[in-house]
């Protein structure tokens, strides 16, 4: 099993900054592609981006492209989504996600945090 727990949403005003992490553990979890996913209510699931443990590779949706990044520290076994430059529409439950490819629809990824939600004020 591998076990995933986000933290550092909460609220910001438009054009504010956050950084959320991503903690990972359980078994040879650094064997999986790591995924950022949003959901607002009434809206569906939509891809942020991945990274991998190792290599220099990330991706992201070009609705946050040149705003968010996406980083990792192995030896906290922690991934981060860097957040610039925010906007009302950003407001959504954040869950990381770890998965067997890297990809940009949910069923790449086999295992969810519980996510942790921002919020960004008008």
């Amino acid at each position: 099993q591998v076990q995933l727990v986000e933290s550092g949403g909460g609220l910001v005003q438009a054009g504010g900054s956050l950084r959320l992490s991503c903690a990972a553990s359980g078994r040879n979890f650094s064997d999986y592609v790591m995924g950022w996913f949003r959901q607002a209510p009434g809206k569906e699931p939509e891809f942020v981006g991945t990274i991998r443990w190792s290599g220099g590779t990330t991706a992201y949706a070009d609705s946050v492209k040149g705003r968010f990044t996406i980083s990792r520290d192995n030896a906290k076994n922690t991934i981060y989504l860097q957040m610039n430059y925010l906007k009302p529409e950003d407001t959504a439950l954040y869950s990381c996600a770890a998965g067997v490819t890297p990809g940009t629809e949910q069923w790449h990824y086999g295992y969810w945090g519980q996510g942790t939600q921002v919020t960004v004020s008008s």
